[in-house]
C-alpha cells in the first residue's frame, strides 16, 4: 500500500534528521572526542547519510519488493537501537557534568558503538544488493483519484438535505453582504463534501451568470485552473498574464459560481494569483471551496467553514444497499440484512466507506460472499474498487514527515478513545508542547473530530484509527484483556492498555520480549471504582523496559515505586496521578532526561526527596491534589527549566523560601503558593518576581486558616502587595489571608483578562475590593469574612459594574447585614449587574428580607435564572419577581 509506504519512508526520515542532529551537537561532540569514539562515530555519520540518500528510492521500492520491505524495518530498527546509544551517551555525560567527574568513555559504550557500527556495514552492504539508488525520485507514490465533475445522481444522494438548505441559505445572506466571498465545505475524506458541492452546484433556485467546476487535486495549478474557468483546457497556452486578463475580462460585472473541488495547498501566494482576476465579479459571486483542512479555509479568508459531518446510520445503509443491490433497502434480500449491517457499521456513517464495499458486493447477493467481505478489513478491499481507502491515503500523503510521525503513534489509542484538548496546553514553544501543536493540526485537517460526549472533547473516526493501526502494526500494539492478544513482539516500540478494576500479570507478561519499548500508557477506564496492579509489573517488568520514554500508570493504587526505577535513563515523562503513592523513591534523582513528572491527585503523598532536585532538564511537575504534602525540599530551587509548577510550598525555618520562586522565569499555566504563613522575610516576598514571569495565568495564594489573633496583619498585606502577578492572569484564588484589608491590585482594572475570582476564608477583612471594575469577570465567590457587616458603593466601583458576571455567590458571611449601593447615581447608573443569571447567598443569617428592595435595585436589568439563598430564615427570590 503507498500510504503505507509513504508513512514509513517519512518516519525513517525524521528519525534521520533527529539521529544528525545529535551527532553534530555541541555537547555530544564534546564528549566523543576521545579518539576510538570519535572515530567510530564519524564512520556513523557517513554510513547514515548514504542510507538516507536511498530512502526515498527503498520507500517506493518496498510496495512491490518483499526484501526491500524488510530491510526498511531492519533500517527502522537500527535507526532506534542508534538513537537510544546517542542517547545514553548524552545522559551519561549529563551525569558526570553533575556529578563533577571527567568526561570519559567506558569499554562498555566502546562495545555498543562496535556493534552498531557493524549493523550499520550490514545495511549498507544490503542496500547496494538490493541496487536502492541515491537520490530516487518516486513517480508513483500513490494513484491520484479522477477529476471530479459537477454531475450528481441525486436519487443516490442520502442525508444532505439540510447541509444544502445551510449552504443556500449562507450563499444567500452573502450575496447581499459581500460583492465576493469565498465558502469552505470541511470534513474528513469520504464524508461526502464533493456531493455536497454537486448539490449546490446544480440547484434551480441559484442564478448565477455563469457557473464553473474545477477538480483541483494535490497540485494547486493557476494555469490549469484558469484554462478550465475558460473552457480552454487542452491549448497550449503558457502566458499566465493573457490567462488572467481573459479571465478577468470573462468574469467583469458578471454574478458567479466557482467550485474549487479537493483543495489541498496552504500557500496563499498561489491563492492570491488564482484570486486576483476574478474579484472584479459582480455582488454575489462565490467561491466554494471543499477541503479536508481548516487551515485551507483559514487561508483563503473563507467567510466560513461549514464541517459536515457524517451520515446517520440509516442513511448509510441506504447509501450501501443502492450500491450493493442497486435499492435503497434490503425489502428484496432480507437474508443479506444482518450481515449488511455488521458492514456499514464499520463505515461509520461514510458514505463513501460505505459505497466501497457496495461497490465490491455489485451483483453478488450469495452470503458467503458478504460474509467475506463482513469478516476483512476496508484494508483488504482491491484500490481500484476502494475510493475511500484512497481519500484516507491522500490525507496522510499529504501530511508533513512530523504529523505523518505524530499520526502513526496514535495507533496505541484505541477507537472512540476521546482526548480532552481542555487538558493541552496553550502555549506550545517547547518540547513537552510541540505534541498538542502536533494533534491541533491533525484535528484542523479532519484527522479527529469533535466527540458528541463534550465541547472539548475529539474523537478519531473508527476508519481513520484503522489507517493508523495498519500502517503503525509492526511498532504500536495495544494490549487486549485476552491472553493471547499479550504476543511477543519484539519490534514494538509503542503500547498501551485499557485501565481495569483488577490486573493480572498473564496482560503483560507478552511485555517481556519488549525489549525497545518506549511507551508504555495506562489509558482511562470508563468503569468506576479503583483499579489494582499486579506488584509483578512495577517490580519485574517496568526495570526490564529500559528504553521507555513514556511511563503511564496513573489511576492505580499502589503506594510505591520499586529503587530500580532509576534505571529507566532514557524516560521524559512520567504519570504517577491519582495513585497512592506516598513517596518517591531516592533513585528518582537518576532520570536526568525527565521532562514531564505528574503527581496530581496522589492524595497520599506526604514527601518529595531531595534527590529531586537533580531532574535539571524537568520543565512540568504537576503536584495540585497532593493535600497531605505539607512541604518541598529546597532543591527544588535548582530545577530552573520550569514552566509548569502547579504548587509551591514555603517552608518554616531553614525550609525553602518564597525567594526560590524567583529562579522559575518561566513559569505559566496554574500556580498554587500555599504556606505562605512561613514567610519571615518580607523582603524575600519582593523577591518572588511574579510580575516578571511569563504567567502564571491561573494563581492560588494560601496561608493556614489557623490562628489568625496572632498573625500579623501589616506583615501579611505586604507579602500579599509583593505577590502581583502579571496582568494576562485568568484566575485568582485568595485563600485565609490575615491582612484587615486587600492589596491594591486585586479589583485593579488593568485585569482585563479576569474570568474567575474566589475570596475564601479572609477572617479579618472588613470591607470588600472594588471589583466590580473587573470588565471580563464571569463568576465571583465570596466566602468566609466575617468582619464584612457592609456590601457597600466601593465593591462595585464607579458607574455601570460587574458588566460580564454570570455568576455570584456569596456565603458563610456570619456578620454580614447589608447590602448598600449609592442613592446619588440616577436608575441607569445604579444597575449593577447587567449579565448576571445565577446568584446563590447561603449562610448569611444576618442579612434579611427587609432588603430584598436593594436586590431587585441592583439586579433589576439582570438575566436571573437561578436565585438561592439558604440560612435558618431562609427566603428565595424569585425569578418571576424580578423586573
Amino acid at each position: 500500500m503507498e500510504a503505507v509506504a509513504t508513512i514509513v519512508g517519512a518516519l525513517l526520515s525524521v528519525s534521520f534528521q533527529a539521529l544528525f542532529d545529535r551527532l553534530l551537537s555541541h555537547d555530544f561532540v564534546n564528549y566523543a572526542s576521545e579518539g576510538q569514539v570519535h572515530d567510530e562515530l564519524e564512520k556513523w555519520e557517513i554510513m547514515l547519510k548514504k542510507v538516507y540518500l536511498v530512502l526515498d528510492d527503498a520507500e517506493e521500492k518496498q510496495i512491490t519488493n518483499p526484501l526491500v520491505k524488510m530491510w526498511v524495518s531492519e533500517l527502522r530498527d537500527l535507526a532506534y537501537d542508534v538513537e537510544d546509544i546517542l542517547d545514553e551517551f548524552a545522559t551519561e555525560a549529563l551525569r558526570r557534568k553533575l556529578e563533577g567527574e571527567p568526561l570519559a568513555s567506558t569499554s562498555m559504550m566502546i562495545s555498543k558503538i562496535k556493534r552498531i557500527t557493524a549493523r550499520l556495514d550490514e545495511i549498507n552492504e544490503q542496500k547496494d544488493v538490493l541496487l536502492l539508488g541515491e537520490g530516487g525520485r518516486r513517480t508513483n507514490q500513490i494513484r491520484e483519484r479522477l477529476p471530479t465533475t459537477s454531475l450528481v445522481n441525486e436519487a443516490q444522494v442520502y442525508d444532505r438535505d439540510k447541509d444544502k438548505e445551510a449552504m443556500i441559505e449562507l450563499l444567500k445572506v452573502e450575496a447581499i453582504l459581500a460583492k465576493f466571498s469565498v465558502i469552505a465545505i470541511v470534513g474528513m475524506g469520504g464524508v461526502g463534501k464533493t456531493t455536497l458541492a454537486q448539490l449546490i452546484f446544480n440547484d434551480t433556485t441559484l442564478e448565477f451568470d455563469l457557473k464553473a467546476w474545477v477538480s483541483v487535486g494535490k497540485d494547486f495549478d493557476v494555469f490549469g485552473m484558469a484554462k478550465t474557468i475558460l473552457w480552454l483546457k487542452g491549448h497550449d497556452e503558457k502566458d499566465l498574464n493573457l490567462l488572467q486578463l481573459k479571465l478577468k475580462e470573462k468574469l467583469s460585472m458578471k454574478k458567479f459560481l466557482i467550485v474549487l473541488d479537493d483543495v489541498w495547498t496552504e500557500n496563499y501566494e498561489d491563492w492570491t494569483c488564482f484570486c486576483s482576476p476574478i474579484i472584479v465579479g459582480a455582488p454575489g459571486s462565490t467561491v466554494i471551496v471543499t477541503t479536508h483542512s481548516h487551515h485551507v479555509s483559514s487561508m483563503m479568508g473563507a467567510v466560513q467553514a461549514y464541517p459536515l459531518k457524517e451520515l446517520s446510520y440509516d442513511d448509510c445503509m441506504s447509501v450501501f444497499a443502492q450500491h450493493a443491490l442497486g435499492a435503497p433497502n434490503f425489502d428484496d434480500h432480507m437474508v443479506l440484512e444482518e450481515i449488511g449491517k455488521g458492514i456499514v457499521k464499520k463505515c461509520q456513517g461514510l458514505p463513501l466507506a460505505a459505497k466501497a464495499p457496495g461497490g465490491v458486493l455489485r451483483g453478488k447477493p450469495y452470503r458467503n460472499a458478504w460474509e467475506e467481505v463482513l469478516t476483512s478489513k476496508i484494508w483488504d478491499l482491491p484500490d481500484e474498487k476502494s475510493n475511500v481507502l484512497l481519500a484516507l491515503r491522500l490525507n496522510c500523503f499529504h501530511l508533513p514527515s512530523h504529523l505523518k510521525q505524530c499520526f502513526a503513534y496514535c495507533a496505541i489509542f484505541p477507537k472512540d478513545y476521546e482526548f480532552d484538548t481542555d487538558e493541552l496546553p496553550e502555549k506550545m514553544k517547547q518540547m513537552q508542547d510541540i505534541g498538542c501543536q502536533h494533534f491541533h493540526d491533525l484535528l484542523s485537517r479532519s484527522f479527529f473530530q469533535w466527540s458528541s460526549n463534550g465541547k472539548s472533547r475529539c474523537v478519531m473516526h473508527d476508519l481513520t484509527n484503522d489507517l493508523a493501526r495498519y500502517v503503525s502494526k509492526e511498532i504500536c500494539f495495544q494490549l487486549g484483556n485476552k491472553l493471547e492478544d499479550a504476543k511477543s513482539c519484539a519490534k514494538t516500540r509503542h503500547s498501551s492498555f485499557i485501565r481495569h478494576q483488577y490486573e493480572i500479570w498473564q496482560k503483560f507478561e507478552g511485555c517481556v520480549d519488549m525489549m525497545g519499548l518506549r511507551t508504555f500508557l495506562a489509558l482511562p477506564s470508563m468503569a468506576k471504582g479503583r483499579s489494582y496492579l499486579t506488584g509483578k509489573v512495577l517490580y519485574d517488568l517496568v526495570p526490564k523496559l529500559k528504553r521507555l520514554r513514556l511511563l503511564s500508570l496513573a489511576g492505580y493504587e499502589f503506594v510505591g515505586l520499586p529503587s530500580s526505577i532509576g534505571v529507566l535513563k532514557h524516560l521524559r515523562y512520567l504519570n504517577l496521578s491519582y495513585t497512592a503513592i506516598e513517596r518517591l523513591p531516592k533513585s528518582i534523582g537518576e532520570l536526568f532526561n525527565l521532562q514531564i513528572l505528574r503527581l496530581r491527585g496522589c492524595k497520599e503523598l506526604i514527601e518529595l526527596p531531595f534527590e529531586i532536585g537533580t531532574l535539571v532538564n524537568l520543565q512540568c511537575f504537576d503536584i495540585s491534589g497532593t493535600d497531605k504534602l505539607k512541604e518541598m525540599p529546597v532543591q527544588i530551587g535548582n530545577l530552573t527549566r520550569l514552566r509548569t509548577l502547579t504548587k509551591f510550598i514555603v517552608g518554616k525555618g531553614k525550609g525553602l523560601k518564597l525567594t526560590e520562586l524567583k529562579k522559575f522565569s518561566q513559569l505559566q499555566g496554574k500556580l498554587h503558593i500555599t504556606g505562605l504563613q512561613n514567610v519571615v522575610d518580607i523582603r524575600g516576598a519582593d523577591f518572588a518576581s511574579l510580575k516578571e514571569k511569563q504567567g502564571p495565568e491561573v494563581l492560588e495564594l494560601t496561608w493556614t486558616n489557623a490562628s489568625f489573633c496572632s498573625r500579623n496583619p501589616n506583615h501579611e498585606v505586604q507579602v500579599l502587595d509583593s505577590l502581583q502577578p502579571l496582568e494576562n492572569l485568568l484566575k485568582l484564588s485568595v485563600k485565609s489571608f490575615g491582612g484587615i484589608e486587600f492589596s491594591s491590585w486585586i479589583g485593579d482594572p488593568t485585569f482585563a483578562n479576569m474570568v474567575w475570582l474566589n475570596l475564601c476564608n479572609c477572617h479579618n477583612i472588613t470591607s470588600l475590593p472594588p471589583l466590580g471594575r473587573l470588565p471580563s469577570l464571569k463568576e465571583l465567590r465570596i466566602n468566609g469574612m466575617n468582619e464584612v457587616k457592609e456590601i457597600g458603593v466601593e465593591f462595585y466601583g464607579n458607574g455601570s459594574s460587574f458588566p460580564s458576571l454570570e455568576t455570584l455567590k456569596i456565603e458563610d458571611m456570619l456578620e454580614w447585614e447589608q447590602w448598600s449601593w449609592s442613592h446619588d447615581l440616577n436608575r441607569e447608573a445604579a444597575i449593577k449587574f447587567p449579565s448576571l443569571h445565577d446568584l446563590t447567598i447561603s449562610n448569611c443569617p444576618k442579612s434579611l428580607l427587609g432588603h430584598c428592595l436593594a436586590v431587585f435595585h441592583l439586579f433589576e436589568n439582570s438575566i436571573l435564572k437561578n436565585v438561592r439563598r439558604q440560612f435558618s430564615e431562609m427566603w428565595v427570590i424569585s425569578p418571576l419577581l424580578l423586573p
